[in-house]
């Protein structure tokens, strides 16, 4: 169904179409896998929060989704890492299906799940998505997102067991809002710039209860009210001016974490990124970033919670041309580490955790 645009509203508006209602698409695809969501976002609390000290966070997978079959095989390998490093390692996949843009580009599968048609379809690239995170995890790999628009999360968040709040959204008032109602763990990143008081500041406000503008599962336009979340963190990624995975930096973040007065006797609350700015955007650093992370670790640091890396099939990045067949298994974003050197680095990190259980890996 399509609306009659009004000229005095309606200027610039192209089309107003319905979609379906979250209830409709949970109808549709159910969550068959509750159980691997609901023990994952405990598993990632109690890491945070220091009742499990002898593990870490792995957010590892591809920078964005933009082909499910080659995601699909992702899924099932990690899956199997993450049985056997379980005792180590809380291991789960990225499945980033928005994609913020610095200026234009492909915002992710959630909107134009055809990437090589690049036409918006943001109806049937809800469907997609939601049947993805459903596969994913019924392959026994548990999801994470960045939630990019305050209404998608009605669609999927279910299927979801850690999120993020992006360098380019952290400071936004309706994402705090929103991550002051969501049910799982939720890493806010720092700036673009490098500013890691927002952060910092977000996870105070999203702490706090609030009211604010959304939609039910129906899809009506409801008023929400909510206690606030307080399973949130903060993701060091660096910045356009330069890195601060190092000890200096990390010790600033748990000092501003300290002064704000969020600081427990033992709770882990700083995530590394070893993308972005970490790895001045070169993914064949992401590696080099880990290793100087799990060192720290190694050495007394007991703030770090975990690291997100960017990982494919295939390492490197490719381009979107007209015509040309894309190399299968390759980001179409951010470049990535590939499959075998993500599992050489996922078990280096099993290593330098449990070092005695590894002497002969």
């Amino acid at each position: 169904m399509e609306y009659l645009r009004s000229p005095l509203e309606d200027r610039n508006i192209n089309s107003i179409e319905l979609i379906k209602s979250p209830s409709k698409l949970k109808e549709d695809i159910p969550n068959e896998n509750k159980d691997l969501v609901a023990k994952t976002r405990q598993e990632i609390r109690d890491i945070l929060h220091g009742c499990d000290t002898k593990r870490l966070v792995m957010i590892i997978g591809p920078c964005s989704i933009d082909n499910p079959e080659t995601a699909l095989e992702y899924a099932a390998k990690l899956s199997q890492l993450r049985i056997r490093l379980e005792d180590e390692l809380v291991i789960a996949m990225r499945t980033y299906p928005e994609k913020p843009r610095t200026t234009i580009g492909w915002t992710g599968l959630a909107y134009i799940p055809h990437l090589h048609g690049m036409s918006f379809d943001a109806g049937s690239g809800l469907l997609v998505t939601r049947q993805l995170l459903a596969d994913i995890n019924n392959l026994g790999s548990p999801c994470t997102v960045e939630f990019l628009d305050p209404i998608t999360p009605q669609y999927y968040a279910d299927l979801v067991s850690w999120a993020a709040i992006g360098a380019r959204t952290t400071e936004s008032q309706p994402h705090r809002q929103l991550a002051s109602g969501l049910s799982m763990p939720i890493g806010f990143k720092n700036s673009m710039e490098g500013n890691i008081k927002v952060a910092v500041d977000a996870i105070i406000t999203a702490a706090s209860g609030h009211t604010f503008y959304s939609i039910d599962t129906d899809g009506r336009v409801a008023e929400v009210k909510t206690t606030g979340n307080p399973d949130t963190h903060i993701v060091l990624r660096g910045s356009n001016k330069g890195t601060n995975y190092d000890a200096a930096s990390v010790n600033e973040a748990v000092n501003l974490i300290k002064r704000a007065g969020l600081l427990t006797e033992s709770n882990r609350p700083i995530m590394i990124d070893c993308s972005h700015g970490n790895s001045t955007k070169d993914y064949r650093r992401q590696s080099e970033v880990a290793e100087n992370v799990l060192d720290q670790i190694k050495t007394g640091q007991q703030r770090i919670m975990g690291l997100l890396i960017e990982s494919n099939l295939v390492e490197g990045q490719q381009s979107f041309v007209p015509g040309k067949t894309p190399t299968r298994g390759v980001s179409f974003t951010d470049g990535c580490i590939g499959w075998k050197e993500t599992e050489i680095l996922l078990l280096k990190s099993a290593r330098a955790i449990r070092p005695k259980r590894y002497t002969t890996a």
